[in-house]
């Protein structure tokens, strides 16, 4: 694909380093020479200086060509109006903002095609706060990904000794958790001195403590299978007594702190919530926009007097999400020393990630990785409902629709063992019996005389399990390299059309 990408700040490099790899034809616009320059010896695109707003610099782009912009400068206005004149001077077919604005969100008219011509509004702050809301929710995860509208999750989780299914292997599953339908679709693990290794998954595979384990199943079944992988039925974690995520300490009051604050007190589940931030003026404009029940004080996340002053050692989850990796990757382990239960570090820098993964810091997030998916969906071929980026970006989890029929399709009317997937591709589960939106409608159902809608299934296949036509197929692939040979096997023939 021909990709334009207006702005290269840390959203979009992040954009960059997933897109680049893929064989696209990527154009970078920034104001800033300097960022272009660091770009253009990183990776394998053309940067160019000058206004995204800019006819002039969108023909010098290439938008007359291009199949996608992709507007993520740091102002909201820039990428609204960058589109909007992509569309109206040279039809780009694609369009793509990053806006923080409420008042735009996706859906809006404001950007429909009679207002700014945006055909997909992301903010990472309401990505990022979606993300740890799910974290919170299921508090032994590690990620927690939907699919499906919500139907179907994929979670990842650190495989605890004496958990019921840890130690088996993947064929003993059915009979240590006989109430609990998932699959096993990746196991990463760690080596002495080396990175995390991912492990192919088959029956004979065992699940041994401290494995970083994907599991897809149903929403519905996720707390299972969390308590059979993560918890001991016979004693707590470190001999504490289980509880739910009420007390909240969140380090940095800013975009992503507030609204995450905000939301959580909003939430019905009564969330005890304290705001940690360094400057004076901010904690003054933090208070004027947060509930009274919301606690802000004034201070230095990295203070250990602070954090024992307000009893650290009670907090059931501690967020650092400044703007400062160090300040984030430091709070978080002085936190951890101090005896809270769970830290999660927000990490900008894609290597700092790395290297905090499966240490003391329970999660260490990107705040690119958390949004990054919503742009993938519309760079990727065929029916591609949902992508979610994993694994610092090696690994991905789709959902795509099968379409077709068994002539037009390699996909539609086959059992599993007949799918000619790459090996490491893991099939996953099916959702079955959700709207079809390209659905044709005929006379009777116009008249009221079809049948009921069937309710929506979440199916754990079989390699006897067969396909059909409308299926949202989740399938997990532990190399980018592998995403083109998925595609393919879910194209439909020009016949089908």
């Amino acid at each position: 694909m021909r990709i334009i990408i207006l702005g290269a700040g840390r959203v979009g490099e992040s954009v960059v380093d997933s897109l680049v790899s893929e064989q696209n034809d990527i154009t970078v616009i920034d104001t800033d020479a300097r960022r272009l320059r660091a770009l253009e010896e990183r990776y394998d695109l053309r940067g160019l200086v000058g206004s995204g707003v800019d006819p002039v610099v969108l023909e010098e782009a290439g938008a007359r060509d291009a199949d996608m912009l992709i507007a993520c400068a740091a102002l909201d206005e820039t990428n609204l109006v960058c589109c909007k004149v992509a569309h109206r001077l040279f039809n780009v077919p694609t369009r793509i903002a990053r806006v923080r604005s409420q008042a735009f969100r996706h859906g809006s008219e404001l950007v429909d095609k009679e207002g700014f011509a945006v055909d997909r509004v992301i903010c990472p702050e309401e990505s990022l706060t979606r993300y740890i809301f799910k974290l919170i929710e299921y508090p032994e995860a590690l990620q927690v990904r939907e699919f499906a509208g919500g139907l179907a999750c994929l979670v990842s989780v650190r495989a605890v000794a004496g958990a019921p299914l840890v130690a088996h292997s993947i064929a003993e599953l059915r009979e240590c958790a006989p109430d609990v339908a998932m699959r096993i679709v990746a196991i990463y693990r760690r080596f002495e001195d080396e990175p995390d290794r991912f492990i192919a998954c088959d029956g004979a595979t065992r699940v041994e403590p401290g494995d970083e384990v994907f599991v897809l199943a149903a929403r519905d079944d996720i707390p299972r299978v969390l308590k059979a992988l993560h918890r001991d039925e016979h004693r707590a974690p470190q001999g504490r007594p289980r509880r739910k995520v009420q007390r909240i300490m969140i380090a940095g009051g800013g975009r992503v702190g507030l609204r995450l604050a905000q939301e959580l007190a909003a939430a019905p589940a009564g969330f005890h919530v304290k705001v940690v931030e360094q400057d004076a003026e901010r904690c003054t404009a933090l208070a004027g926009q947060l509930p009274h029940e919301v606690l802000v004080l004034n201070g230095d996340v990295t203070d250990e007097n602070l954090l024992e002053d307000e009893s650290i050692e009670t907090v059931d989850l501690f967020l650092a999400l400044t703007n400062d990796d160090e300040n984030n990757i430091m709070s978080s382990l002085l936190a951890k020393r101090l005896g809270a239960r769970r830290v999660l570090a927000l990490i900008n820098r894609r290597s700092y990630a790395e290297l905090m993964h499966g240490t003391q810091i329970d999660i260490a997030l990107s705040p690119a990785q958390a949004m990054i998916g919503e742009l993938l969906a519309h760079v990727r071929q065929g029916d591609v409902q949902a992508v979610h980026s994993l694994r610092r970006g090696v690994a991905e989890g789709l959902e795509i629709v099968a379409r077709g029929d068994r002539k037009t399709s390699r996909i539609v009317g086959r059992t599993v063992r007949d799918l000619k997937l790459p090996a490491q591709a893991h099939f996953g589960l099916i959702v079955r019996g959700l709207p079809d939106p390209l659905a044709v409608v005929d006379a009777e159902a116009e008249a009221g005389e079809a049948a009921p809608p069937r309710e929506p299934q979440v199916i754990i296949p079989k390699a006897d399990t067969v396909i059909e036509s409308n299926d949202h197929v989740v399938i997990f692939v532990p190399h980018k390299r592998l995403i083109r040979d998925v595609e393919k096997q879910f194209r439909v023939s020009a016949a089908f059309f």
